[in-house]
């Protein structure tokens, strides 16, 4: 066969067979078959590093140093050798961690941090120091103000800790072992942890729980999100032995915030009063009320004359939102109630035989001597 008879019987088709093809794959995709599915490259983006975030947030984070009043420490050296080595101990001191929560020098910790010093010493990220003045604490939401008098300082970013969700990752940043500033990684692990078993009866049950490791000296360090915003202040592991390593908690910055202002402007912690007692709502009292979900709290008391009476709640009425805050349970809503200011007025909209209604009421501060509730023997 002629090479010239072999391009016109075969080769010349066979080219114009496969550009043909070409065209019409060209021109109609799905004859390919297999469609790859288009992906946005933001839907599965992940951050390779989170330096960013930690250099928002680090400047903010100082380490604190106390010394705390002991009288053995403050004796003439004993001759005996064991004595001599416990005196040195006790002298030493106490460390921790704080964040910059306002440019004038206002700094958020850890009750237990300086509880009893007698001298409390600051050093910033930028290495500067200075002694801090205590303005307020208050040991049942572990928490404490000071304040320090230097220019130019940065203040952290705050996040929003409510809508905080299990699996978010987070930074815990401080001052572990008093070895300096550094970060450690973790998740949301829970929220609205209830830690009334543990913590000696804290009024605060609403905690953030991570995994991030969290030590000695971290105490009073911020909980960042990864865009760097203060979600807690770090507080307290589950077991100070050490067995409950990846269980650390946190205060959610929202009400260290309302904390830290109560303290500033009255010296003590003013938790707004709505005037009633209330309980969670459980899948056999949904059942009972007929409601939609367990989310809500059942009012089961109401104190006469209270802000809840006045406006018109009664025993059985279900909470499911307070503002713009839903009620998700019962330590949502304890939570809700703890940032609540005396002499602000709150939408209240609340589930009465199976329907929805909201309402107005005006917080109060808690009164010395309650009246008898309704709804309570």
């Amino acid at each position: 066969m002629s090479l010239q008879r072999f391009l016109h019987d075969w080769a010349i088709p066979a080219a114009i067979g496969l550009a043909v093809a070409a065209v019409l794959l060209f021109a109609f995709p799905h004859l390919r078959g297999f469609q790859p599915t288009a992906v946005s490259p933001q839907s599965f983006q992940a951050p390779v590093s989170y330096a960013r975030a930690v250099n928002l947030a680090g400047p903010a984070v100082v380490n604190i140093y106390t010394r705390k009043h002991d009288p053995l420490a403050s004796e003439a050296p004993s001759r005996n050798p064991i004595i001599r080595r416990l005196q040195r101990l006790r002298s030493q001191p106490t460390l921790g961690s704080g964040v910059i929560v306002d440019e004038q020098g206002y700094i958020l910790t850890n009750h237990h941090v300086t509880a009893g010093a007698e001298q409390i010493a600051v050093v910033l990220a930028d290495g500067r120091e200075a002694l801090a003045k205590p303005v307020g604490s208050d040991s049942n939401f572990d928490l404490a103000v000071l304040k320090i008098d230097l220019s130019e300082l940065t203040a952290i970013e705050v996040g929003d800790p409510e809508n905080a969700q299990v699996g978010d990752v987070v930074l815990a940043i401080g001052n572990p072992w008093g070895v300096g500033q550094s970060v450690t990684q973790g998740i949301i692990s829970a929220t609205g942890r209830d830690l009334s078993f543990a913590s000696g009866g804290s009024y605060l049950q609403n905690f953030l729980q991570t995994d991030a490791a969290v030590n000695p000296g971290n105490s009073g360090g911020a909980l960042v999100d990864t865009y760097g915003k203060l979600l807690g202040i770090n507080t307290t592991i589950l077991d100070q032995k050490g067995s409950a390593a990846g269980i650390s908690f946190a205060i959610p910055a929202n009400i260290a915030l309302k904390v830290m202002r109560d303290l500033i402007e009255y010296g003590r912690v003013v938790p707004g009063w709505l005037g009633i007692e209330a309980s969670e709502v459980n899948p056999r009292l949904a059942r009972a009320f007929k409601l939609p979900s367990t989310n809500g709290v059942i009012i089961t008391a109401i104190y006469n004359g209270g802000p809840a009476f006045v406006a018109g709640l009664k025993p059985g009425d279900v909470i499911i939102q307070i503002n713009d805050d839903p009620i998700n349970d019962g330590n949502h809503g304890i939570a809700a109630m703890a940032t609540l200011k005396p002499g602000e007025t709150v939408t209240i909209t609340y589930i009465r035989n199976g329907q929805a209604y909201t309402t107005e009421a005006t917080v109060s501060e808690q009164p010395q001597s309650l009246l008898q509730p309704q709804g309570q023997e």
